[in-house]
């Protein structure tokens, strides 16, 4: 054989030589499957720019540990591009709730402003969404609006809600934080029937029947809830109705109820003042459903010698605080004037 022919023929055992040694200390050394010393032959990882040859030690040293890492983490190839779709999707439901928050539309540099991402990423997720219908465009004013999939979405929501359980979790808090009775109220008939209570823990407390009925002019719940209705609802329920006096405290004028009904529209809560039943005070703010209108209401209620006059403030802002807080969690919406007696508090 020719001396150059010799040389060639090392020079290639001498290239396949760390090849078969690597594969071999990993195989039998640490028992390291197929994929992990070869690492370019699964679908996620690129082949080593080696122009035909073995890879080398490091990059196979280096490919193992990467798949390694991968599998440590929970996925495959997948999972390298795990953290970049988990930051799209965050960066497209940004877009989304930030076009929601908008009555009038955004233009696509607005967008990308008020979220913080760039233009071009912006252009891309807007039209991602566009093609999914959960945002369109007005095209001569260059408008981006929330599309029809976003209402399907949000209205399954409503479809499937249910106030009641969500509302418990927010009652327990607010009776722990007053250490009164807990009450939450829905306007039937023209009366306050209560849904759920959670009692005091006082051995005096106010205890109800489930589905036990008020008159809405007599009681912190009805009056929180006649409040946020118009003047026609309010009418046609004093229509029906009337304004008996349920005790010597109830108001019976048609005129000192609705100018009550004013003073609470701009406090932003209610109370009984012993209306409904003798020695019994109530603080109440109504729930708002996704249209803005008067859902529900959340009360306290309690011995009057355990809420004088002065505690009354206090216990309006807790119960006005936790109104707001289901009312968000429901996917209601605050009407402005209760956003402004918000702020006020």
């Amino acid at each position: 054989m020719a001396k150059g022919a010799h040389r060639r023929a090392d020079s290639s055992a001498a290239r396949r030589r760390p090849r078969l040694s690597i594969e071999f200390f990993l195989k039998v050394s640490f028992k390291i499957p197929f994929e992990c010393y070869y690492p370019w032959r699964v679908g996620s990882l690129d082949p080593p720019r080696s122009r035909g040859r073995h890879p080398n030690a490091k990059s196979v040293l280096m490919g193992w540990s990467n798949v390694a890492v991968a599998r440590r983490n929970g996925g495959g190839g997948a999972s390298a591009s795990k953290a970049g779709s988990v930051k799209a999707l965050d960066r497209g439901l940004s877009l989304l709730e930030c076009l929601a928050a908008s009555e009038r539309g955004m233009t696509q540099s607005d967008l990308a402003m008020s979220v913080g991402i760039p233009p071009a990423t912006t252009f891309r997720l807007l039209n991602t969404l566009e093609q999914r219908k959960f945002v369109y465009q007005d095209v001569e004013r260059a408008l981006w609006f929330v599309g029809q999939k976003a209402f399907q979405t949000g209205s399954a929501f409503l479809e499937s809600r249910d106030f009641v359980v969500q509302s418990r979790p927010y009652l327990r808090a607010l009776m722990a934080q007053s250490n009164e009775t807990a009450n939450l109220a829905v306007a039937q008939n023209g009366e306050a029937v209560i849904l759920a209570q959670v009692q005091s823990r006082e051995m005096m407390r106010m205890v109800v029947p489930l589905g036990s009925q008020s008159p809405m002019h007599a009681s912190g719940l009805g009056k929180a809830l006649l409040a946020a209705m118009d003047d026609e609802a309010v009418s046609s329920i004093l229509h029906r109705h009337g304004l008996p006096a349920i005790t010597g405290h109830s108001i019976t004028s048609p005129e000192h109820l609705r100018q009550t009904l004013e003073d609470i529209r701009a406090r932003g809560w209610a109370y009984d003042d012993e209306e409904h039943a003798l020695g019994l005070r109530c603080v109440a703010a109504t729930i708002h459903d996704e249209f803005g209108g008067p859902l529900a209401a959340v009360s306290i209620s309690g011995p009057k010698s355990r809420i004088p006059d002065e505690k009354f403030p206090e216990l309006g802002q807790l119960v006005c605080k936790t109104a707001a807080e289901i009312t968000t969690t429901i996917g209601g919406r605050m009407p402005i004037r209760a956003q402004a007696a918000a702020r006020a508090i």
